[in-house]
């Protein structure tokens, strides 16, 4: 009898045979199919609508970055001794840990005191296809050079951060409205990489844990701009068994990815075995990037659930970044420590 395992085995296998002769697909497929007449019965779980189940928790951190680095330029996938060798070197190299702080690093400048190792949860495995990056469109595996218009908003974001006149100077991470994992689009960052699937007949919610955004998704349904949303108004449906979910009118034009309130993304998820979801999502944003981006995230099943996130009960950071900005102001100096005529200087706004 043949298992769920096996029944995705079988649709991969029909997937690739672009790459190879119709005589070997046919002979692949003879010997990949044998029992599946009589396992019908053992195919992916589904509710009772019909459609398959994917309710559960699941986490998405991995060590693979979102955009191929630069020193990988010209390579696509790494071997099982290369990434090995590259989990090993970013591993040490994120260890918060090992991080001296008169010196800085892994993001953080000399002085600027990390969170130590054991609240990290950023994964310390490389995605099970050995790809140098969750990006696959564009060929180079990065987010594409922002347009002038991009760059421009981005100009005057940073501008606003730099200046911090108050709690509304600050990002939305900053101020508990939204986490730079939890999205969409959902991209894997240092910590709570780690989500829910509720399902119901005309709804799917996606309840991420950062922030603890509960994301409601209609099903056939038309997009509604009554009451816009920080993370966007998301609307699906079933394409086959792949669920397909597209999200536009964002309430905001500045963010952490750099997307405008024009962007439109979609995201599609899909069994790939019994225990990992294929996550493939799009961007498509022509008042930042001349060309859309995609990128390819498995969601594993967690035995854990998901815990909450008091960020707003907890923010005591966002009145410790604006007094001491304050402070710094008060001593003729900027926030970052520069002088006070020097308007030239910049913040950190990625995590």
């Amino acid at each position: 009898m043949i298992t769920f395992a096996q029944v995705f085995q079988i649709s991969n296998f029909i997937r690739s045979c672009v790459n190879y002769s119709a005589i070997s697909c046919f002979l692949g497929l003879g010997i990949l199919s044998t029992g599946l007449v009589m396992g019908q019965d053992e195919t992916m779980p589904r509710t009772q609508y019909g459609h398959p189940d994917f309710q559960g928790t699941y986490t998405f951190r991995t060590i693979t970055p979102l955009n191929r680095p630069r020193e990988l330029a010209s390579k696509e996938v790494l071997t099982a001794e290369e990434a090995a060798e590259w989990e090993a070197f970013e591993n040490r190299r994120q260890n918060r840990d090992l991080i001296i702080d008169s010196v800085g690093g892994a993001g953080y400048p000399p002085g600027v005191i990390s969170y130590n190792e054991f609240w990290y949860e950023r994964g310390s495995e490389t995605i099970a296809d050995r790809r140098t990056s969750l990006i696959y469109s564009p060929e180079n595996g990065r987010v594409p050079e922002r347009n002038a218009v991009g760059k421009q908003r981005s100009s005057e974001y940073r501008e606003m951060i730099f200046q911090s006149a108050g709690p509304e100077g600050r990002t939305t991470v900053d101020r508990c409205l939204t986490g730079f994992v939890g999205g969409p689009p959902m991209i894997p960052g240092s910590y709570n990489n780690n989500m829910q699937f509720v399902q119901t007949k005309d709804q799917i919610m996606i309840l991420n844990e950062m922030v603890h955004s509960a994301r409601i998704i209609r099903l056939d349904s038309e997009h509604q701009t009554n009451q816009l949303k920080w993370e966007g108004d998301s609307i699906g449906y079933w394409d086959g068994d792949d669920l397909v979910v597209h999200t536009q009118h964002f309430y905001h034009d500045y963010n952490l990815r750099g997307m405008s309130d024009q962007a439109v993304i979609e995201e599609r998820f899909r069994y790939i075995d019994e225990n990992t979801l294929e996550y493939d999502f799009t961007v498509t944003d022509a008042l930042t990037w001349d060309e859309p981006w995609s990128a390819k995230v498995p969601l594993r099943r967690s035995a854990d659930p998901v815990y909450e996130y008091a960020c707003h009960e907890g923010n005591h950071g966002l009145a410790g970044i604006l007094a001491g900005w304050r402070r710094y102001e008060s001593m003729g100096m900027n926030g970052n420590g520069t002088p006070i005529s020097d308007n030239s200087g910049s913040v950190a706004i990625e995590e």
